[in-house]
C-alpha cells in the first residue's frame, strides 16, 4: 500500500486512491479484533481434527457436509456482527477484573464463552435437536474454545479485554488485546495452521493426556484468567514491546493453542463416540 501511493503523482487520483487505503485499514482493524486472529483459530480447530475418533469424525464430517472443522473455525467472528447472529457477542469472552475471580466477577446478562461453550455442547449432544440446530452449534463450539484460550479473552471488564491499554509493537502504536490477537502469533512462528500443528502438536504420555484433558470448562476458563494476570502484570499502559517479547510469551502461546486443540476434541469425542476412553457427560463440562 504504502508503494502504491508513492506512485500518486496527481491530486486527481489522490483521494481514490486515499479512500482505498482508509478501506484496507478499516480491514485490518477488523481482523485484528478477532481473537487468535484467523491462524490460531485455524490452529485450534486443526489440531482438534487431529485427536478425533473415527467415530467422532464421522458424526462431525455428517454434520459438516464433507467441510473440516477449520473451514468455520472463524465464522463465529463474523456471524455475531449480524442480526441473525448477534445474541452471540458477549460470548467471546469472560472479563475478570483485578482482584476479582471467576467467582466474583459479575457475569454478563447477556452471556459468556463459558455459558456459550456449554451452551452449544448442551444442543450437539441432543439428538433430538435438528440437523441446523447441531450445525450452528458445532460451528459456535469450534470458535469458542478457540476464543477461550486467547488470555485477554479473560481480561479485564476495565479495560474491555486489554483493548484500552495502549502499547507498542515494534514502535506501532496499538492495543494489548490486538498484539494477542494476532501480532505475537504472527511473530512467534511464521507457519501455516498445518505447519504450527505438525511443531507443538507431538506425541504425549497417556498421563500428560490425562493431565491435558483435566478438569471443566470453569476450570480451563480459571487457567486463562491467571494467564491474563500474567501478561497484565508484565505489560502495563505504554509498555514497547519488541523481541525479547515475543520470546516471552511464545510458549504460553504454544501451550495455548495446544490446550484449545486437545480440548475441543475431548469435548467432540465426549460427545459422540461412547467407547471414548476419557469420555465425560455433556453436563461435566
Amino acid at each position: 500500500m504504502a508503494m502504491a501511493s508513492a506512485r500518486v503523482m496527481r491530486v486527481a487520483v489522490k483521494a481514490p486512491m486515499m479512500r482505498v487505503a482508509v478501506v484496507a485499514v478499516m480491514a485490518a482493524v477488523a481482523l485484528s479484533a478477532a481473537a487468535w486472529s484467523q491462524k490460531g483459530h485455524d490452529v485450534v480447530a486443526h489440531i482438534a481434527e487431529r485427536h478425533l475418533t473415527p467415530s467422532t469424525q464421522a458424526a462431525v464430517d455428517s454434520l459438516l457436509e464433507g467441510r473440516h472443522l477449520v473451514y468455520w473455525a472463524n465464522w463465529l467472528d463474523n456471524a455475531s456482527h449480524t442480526p441473525e447472529y448477534a445474541y452471540t457477542k458477549t460470548w467471546h469472552y469472560r472479563n475478570v477484573d483485578e482482584g476479582q475471580t471467576l467467582e466474583t466477577a459479575p457475569e454478563n446478562p447477556n452471556g459468556d464463552v463459558i455459558k456459550g461453550i456449554r451452551y452449544a455442547v448442551r444442543v450437539l449432544s441432543d439428538s433430538s435437536q435438528t440437523q441446523a440446530n447441531r450445525l450452528l452449534a458445532l460451528k459456535i463450539l469450534v470458535h469458542l474454545v478457540g476464543d477461550m484460550h486467547q488470555p485477554m479473552h479473560m481480561g479485564h471488564l476495565s479495560d474491555l479485554g486489554g483493548n484500552r491499554t495502549k502499547v507498542k509493537y515494534f514502535g506501532r502504536d496499538t492495543n494489548l488485546h490486538s498484539v494477542w490477537d494476532g501480532s505475537l502469533v504472527e511473530s512467534a512462528h511464521k507457519w501455516s495452521y498445518t505447519e504450527w500443528a505438525d511443531q507443538i502438536d507431538l506425541p504425549m504420555k497417556p498421563e500428560q493426556q490425562v493431565l491435558l484433558l483435566s478438569g471443566n470448562v470453569a476450570d480451563w476458563a480459571r487457567r486463562g484468567v491467571e494467564n491474563a494476570a500474567e501478561v497484565y502484570r508484565a505489560t502495563p499502559d505504554g509498555t514497547s514491546l519488541s523481541y525479547n517479547d515475543v520470546a516471552r510469551w511464545t510458549p504460553m502461546i504454544e501451550e495455548s493453542l495446544l490446550l484449545g486443540g486437545h480440548r475441543l476434541a475431548h469435548i467432540l469425542n465426549s460427545i459422540f463416540d461412547p467407547t471414548y476412553p476419557y469420555r465425560r457427560t455433556p453436563a461435566a463440562f
